[in-house]
């Protein structure tokens, strides 16, 4: 039985002062998949990610989430109706702890300052204990972000996201700054949350590629090159010529 297509874009496309940054994409992704997306720099891998949660706005095309159309959607509406995004650079509060970063994110229009008003309740404090043990923070609830080391920061980050519950998380270049033992581990963090929900991730590590995607989409020049799985897509000799063969 065909699993269902969770994120379906269609004739995607974005010009910035007649320039095509993303041009003519397809994409479909299904529940519980691991997409990749490769390219090299200035594909449009990462305009991609920003005209699917609603950073850019598209200038063609169609965004289809859980068959609600999104562009026209602003981006906080899409965050709600279950779309996350991890940037590039961590975005955590840095003289929060651990804790306090994970419950800013808790699922109920809170923010920093109504943080002042909110009531830490048990089911609250469940959740932030069962995401931080996921995330390999459950011993640092305390710790102060600033005191992270890079690896610890993306990790918060996810686990930020995660506690806003998305059906959809986009992690751009989750592993970059990371040690071995951190891309190890994220992998198998991120093969843990894949379980429910879809995954997009764009990331130049190719052995973190292969340790962790379902299909993968090649992007080039704003379009999708080659698509399939890792093996597919390194044999292709478009991809060979233009990516995995500098």
């Amino acid at each position: 039985m065909d699993k269902r297509i969770v994120l379906a874009v269609e004739d995607l496309g974005v010009t910035f002062d007649g320039f095509k940054a993303v041009d003519g994409v397809n994409l479909y992704v299904e529940q519980d998949e691991m997409r990749v997306v490769i390219g090299p720099n200035g594909a449009g891998k990462t305009t991609l990610l920003d005209l699917i949660c609603g950073r850019t706005r598209a200038s063609s095309g169609s965004i289809r989430f859980l068959d609600r159309e999104l562009t026209q959607i602003p981006e906080y509406r899409r965050v709600r109706l279950g779309v996350g995004r991890k940037f590039q650079n961590p975005s955590i509060y840095e003289s929060l702890t651990v804790l306090e970063n994970l419950e800013v994110s808790y699922p109920r229009g809170r923010t920093v300052f109504g943080s002042l008003a909110f009531k830490r309740t048990p089911e609250v404090l469940q959740r932030i204990e069962e995401v931080a043990a996921m995330v390999y923070l459950g011993d640092l609830l305390q710790v102060a972000a600033e005191t992270l080391s890079h690896g610890q920061m993306q990790w918060l980050e996810i686990g930020m996201l995660l506690m806003q519950e998305p059906q959809l998380l986009m992690l751009d270049e989750p592993v970059a700054g990371m040690s071995v033992s951190e891309r190890q581990a994220t992998a198998e963090l991120l093969q843990r949350i894949c379980k429910g929900r879809s995954v997009v991730v764009i990331e130049h590590d190719m052995d973190f590629v292969r340790s962790i995607a379902h299909r993968v989409t090649v992007l080039h020049q704003g379009k999708v090159l080659a698509e399939g799985s890792m093996a597919k897509v390194q044999a292709d000799p478009r991809v060979v010529e233009v990516y995995l063969g500098h």
